[in-house]
């Protein structure tokens, strides 16, 4: 047990996620009670966390013999972090920001230096894309919770019921999108970018989906509209006739999510479907003329190779998706695969790399471009998720959920809404419930937050 003890902190999550990059959790003990006897390794906070968090790297890489890639960050979005100290150097009249900024993420953050060229590329070609959201812009986010089975992997708020219920659920979403629509012309608010998310939306039937993104597209889609996005993920749950009905609603991207190309791990995670079924769905999507479809692939999974992954991506860049993100695969608290294997990520750390490594090259190879990243907790090799683009096909709602510089209205279950305010740089959460019986019964009050906490909040 490697005992470490904390002085001067207000509590120990954040240090105790940067330990938990090198130690299983029984091998480490973190407090800060003050008892240093015994201690392997005592640090003091002196007003600065991350030099403290500094100290617990270095001293637990000398330890392990691991230089975990993304130093002492545990946060999720560390683009935007290498935004803001670009933009700080900015401010001050440095004519060497992006350098300076290099040489920070290097030495203070103890970053490789591919991650730091990496966060660094992205921030420039954000900035260079898409740059600052306009003034009065929002993000739409809208969540169907169903899948036809969970994934072994899945964390995310996946129901499988009877459909009846989920016929319950729209009818009580539907209020809630009436409500949002009309406060936001009340307040001359408009929606940049419209994202379909869940859960996979195309559980609803034809007819069922068709009138829910007729419902988005009147309430929602203007002139100012950049993006339409609908999830797909689910290929059992994608036909002609779906693809039509996002394509009339005004939908120009939509997401179809192999995870994998082999058939034995998609029956071991499971899905209910097979390869064959991947292709077909986007056989369809091109006859149904659909402009930008975005593919998941996830290195990690249980059971596959370096190898297979390698053939996951050639197999999936043949069916000529615009957009491919990389998944690292990360063992929540949630899914099923941390009861089955609690420790599955930590054994998978140097196999996810050469996977990660395997897919830049490829990628790149092949004309794709990263455009944006988040990092999880719980990762194998304590990664990133990474997004691919062709040139010009980038996606915006990807982008501003991360940079978190403009207002994200979320509705439905689990939606978490995050109210931005530009003079003070600040971010208030707005949640929904993520229970979506809950949420159905207690929609008044999912609709009175919105009410005070964001529309009200200007």
């Amino acid at each position: 047990m490697y005992k470490i003890v904390l002085e001067n902190v207000n509590n120990t999550h954040e240090y105790e996620e940067l330990v938990k990059i090198f130690l299983r959790p029984e091998e480490y003990d973190v407090s800060m009670d003050g008892d240093t006897e015994g201690a392997d390794l005592v640090v003091r906070n002196r007003g600065d966390k991350n030099i403290a968090k500094k100290e617990i790297y270095e001293a637990l890489r000398e330890l392990t013999g691991k230089s975990p890639a993304w130093g002492i960050v545990t946060g999720i979005r560390p683009v935007k972090m290498t935004g803001e100290i670009v933009r700080r150097y900015e401010e001050e009249g440095n004519h060497s920001a992006y350098k300076n900024a290099r040489e920070k993420l290097l030495s203070y953050y103890c970053i490789s230096e591919e991650k730091a060229d990496l966060a660094l590329e992205m921030y420039r070609l954000q900035q260079k894309i898409f740059g600052r959201p306009p003034e009065r812009s929002v993000g739409i986010y809208i969540d169907i919770p169903f899948c036809p089975t969970r994934c072994l992997y899945c964390s995310f708020a996946s129901n499988q019921t009877d459909y009846s219920e989920t016929l319950r659920y729209m009818k009580a979403l539907y209020r809630e999108m009436e409500y949002v629509s009309a406060e936001m012309k009340k307040k001359g608010w408009y929606a940049e970018s419209i994202y379909i998310g869940g859960g996979t939306p195309s559980t609803l039937h034809e007819e069922d989906l068709a009138e829910f993104l007729n419902f988005v597209r009147d309430n929602y889609l203007s002139d100012g509209t950049k993006e339409f996005t609908v999830e797909m993920g689910r290929p059992d749950t994608i036909d002609l006739g779906k693809l039509a009905a996002a394509k009339k609603a005004g939908a120009g991207r939509i997401s179809i999510n192999p995870q994998t190309m082999k058939d034995e791990t998609l029956e071991l995670i499971g899905r209910q479907h097979d390869s064959a079924a991947i292709r077909q769905a986007f056989a369809q999507a091109d006859e149904a003329e659909i402009g930008i479809i975005n593919a998941d692939v996830i290195a990690g999974l249980p059971g596959e190779t370096v190898s297979d992954f390698r053939e996951t991506l050639k197999k999936v860049e043949e069916l000529g998706p615009e957009n491919i993100t990389v998944h690292s695969l990360a063992v929540k608290r949630a899914s099923k695969l941390v009861d089955i294997d609690s420790e599955f990520h930590y054994r998978q750390g140097r196999v996810v790399t050469e996977m990660l490594d395997n897919a830049r090259a490829f990628l790149h190879e092949k004309g794709y471009r990263p455009y944006y990243l988040y990092r999880q907790k719980h990762m194998s090799g304590a990664q990133e998720n990474t997004g691919y683009a062709k040139p010009g096909t980038e996606g915006l709602y990807n982008t501003r959920i991360m940079e978190e510089a403009q207002t994200i209205i979320a509705m439905g279950a689990s939606g978490m809404t995050k109210v931005y305010f530009p003079e003070e740089n600040r971010l208030e959460r707005v949640p929904n419930v993520s229970n979506y019986e809950i949420y159905i019964d207690r929609l008044d009050e999912m609709i009175n937050r919105k009410k005070e906490g964001l529309f009200n909040a200007y």
